[in-house]
């Protein structure tokens, strides 16, 4: 059932926040680093896609996800729900569902053979699509997504991340240069929040993990990681 009362967007985020603890989803460590894909070096981890595997958490993670489009994007702003693969692809679905939309999904690249198809479902031409991943980190993974949806006809004006790192500039920048409006439940400042308040881990910890949040990019330069993040 689609809702028309929406929860405080500050509770949705600090609830989602403690489900992401609870389900063991998120990680600290000030002494042994995580190590991005990407080379940068973090003392956070997520994985977003614990969350499917927990029916409950995972209904209360899609009602808000409905809530903040509904709130900040409105009623009748799409026709179809795209998922980026992979994560995004089960995100999309349980979203599609709960809007009573179409659904579809986003190769990074065209596969390749068969009819090189990199957007598998139907799409008509000037569907207004909206755009989900379980998380981001500055919108780049999003964007390959976005610009595919776009070249086949696509119109792209929303996107969302379950969770989105909320520490770099480039991010706001990426969304505001594509003319594409962002939407989010919780970030990294709402697990660390959490974190403190329920005191689980002791301070350094907590103090190392909030120098990354208000200068990534130095923090992983410090330990080892990249200085700027790959374009």
């Amino acid at each position: 059932m689609i809702q028309t009362t929406f929860p405080d967007r500050n509770l949705m985020a600090e609830l989602m926040a403690k489900m992401l603890w609870e389900i063991g989803a998120v990680h600290f460590n000030a002494d042994k680093h995580y190590k991005f894909a990407s080379g940068m070096m973090s003392p956070v981890y997520i994985d977003c896609r614990k969350l499917l595997s927990y029916p409950r958490v995972r209904s209360a993670i899609m009602d808000f996800a409905v809530s903040t489009l509904l709130r900040d994007a409105g009623f009748e702003k799409f026709d179809c729900i795209a998922g980026g693969e992979t994560a995004g692809i089960p995100f999309a679905a349980l979203l599609a569902d709960r809007l009573a939309l179409p659904m579809i999904y986003v190769r990074k690249q065209p596969k390749g053979h068969g009819r090189n198809a990199q957007i598998e479902g139907n799409m008509p031409e000037g569907s207004r699509v909206l755009v989900i991943e379980d998380l981001t980190t500055a919108g780049g993974s999003m964007f390959k997504f976005i610009d595919a949806i776009r070249a086949a006809g696509g119109i792209v004006d929303h996107g969302m991340a379950l969770f989105y790192y909320g520490i770099f500039d480039e991010g706001a920048l990426r969304f505001a240069d594509g003319k594409v409006q962002f939407h989010h439940i919780a970030t990294w400042r709402n697990v660390l929040a959490v974190a403190r308040d329920q005191k689980l881990f002791d301070e350094k910890t907590l103090s190392e993990v909030e120098a990354f949040l208000d200068a990534p990019l130095a923090w992983s330069a410090r330990n080892g990681g990249i200085s700027e993040l790959p374009k």
